[in-house]
This record gives C-alpha cells, sequence and structure tokens, in this order.
C-alpha cells in the first residue's frame, strides 16, 4: 500500500515514487526492502561517480587507486607479491598482470625479483605511486566528508554501524 508523506515524515523522493508505483502494479508483495536497497544503490552509484572524479584528479583510475592503495597500506618498502595483491584486491590473475604491466609502464609500481624466492616478483611501490595515491586519499576523503555534511557524527556512526552489519556474510 503506498505510504503517506505523514507517515514517512518528509517529502517523496525517487524511491519513494517507484515504490508507490509498484504497490499499485504488485499490491500483494512487500516492497519494504526496497525503501532501503533502492537508496543504497543510489548511493552506491553516486559514490562510484564521486570516487573516479577523486582519483582523476590525482591521475589514476579507479582501479590503479585500488591496486596503488594495497600497496601503500602495507608498511614500507610497500610491496607485496602479485598473489598477495589479488587477494588484497579481489581481482583474477590475468587482470592483476595486466594492471600490474599498465601502472609499472607509468612509474607508478616497479616489480623486483623475490630474494625469498627466485621464480616470482614483488611490486614495489614507487615514489610517484605513493604521491598519487596520497594525493587521491586526501581528496576522496574531503570529498566524502563533503557529502556526509547533513549527518551528524553520532548519525553516521549509527549508519555505519548499520552498514557494518548489513555487509556482514550471512552465516
Amino acid at each position: 500500500m503506498p505510504r503517506s508523506v505523514s507517515e514517512r515524515g518528509d517529502r517523496d523522493d525517487e524511491v519513494d515514487l517507484l515504490i508507490d508505483a509498484w504497490s499499485h502494479r504488485l499490491p500483494g508483495v512487500d516492497l519494504t526492502p526496497l525503501d532501503v536497497m533502492s537508496r543504497l544503490r543510489r548511493v552506491a552509484n553516486r559514490l562510484g561517480r564521486l570516487r573516479a572524479a577523486a582519483f582523476s584528479g590525482a591521475g589514476l583510475a579507479v582501479w590503479e587507486f585500488d591496486v596503488l592503495a594495497a600497496l601503500r597500506r602495507e608498511d614500507p618498502p610497500h610491496e607485496f607479491s602479485p598473489a598477495q595483491l589479488i587477494e588484497a584486491t579481489m581481482i583474477g590473475s590475468a587482470a592483476m598482470t595486466n594492471r600490474l604491466d599498465n601502472l609499472t609502464r607509468r612509474g607508478l609500481v616497479e616489480r623486483r625479483p623475490n630474494p625469498r624466492d627466485g621464480r616470482s616478483v614483488l611490486v614495489r611501490l614507487t615514489d610517484e605511486g605513493a604521491t598519487r595515491v596520497d594525493a587521491a586519499m586526501r581528496t576522496l576523503a574531503e570529498r566524502e566528508a563533503e557529502e556526509l555534511r547533513g549527518l551528524s557524527r553520532e548519525e553516521q556512526a549509527t549508519l555505519a554501524a548499520l552498514l557494518r552489519r548489513l555487509a556482514q556474510d550471512p552465516e
């Protein structure tokens, strides 16, 4: 059943209108989950655009940031094996090889022989790579803070706790 503005306490947004339209077409279906999930999808899309813009300001694509950030978070000398990078970024081996080739060509990472295993290499963040990923992270933090400006610190903490629960794998 469509909800009135007084039931929600605010004005209709796109999701309210979508739910109201579907409730007329499928009156027996509980569309309550769309209140959350459709808004999460919209926020995720907006966040994707925000992140892409923050990273492009540092001359990075989103995928480049992901690899460089994984290396930067590691203690100096900021290096991982390709297998560790695959695990940290959750992408496939072939994609990682392509990404490392591109990042190496751009001078953002370097490959060197693994002293513990002569058959493998280690990928190390270069100074240029660190400079760019740090700049991207600073910009990202500023822009995300701006996006959250309408929520108090307490509201942000509550939202983070709820999202943490929602993101956990069901057991």
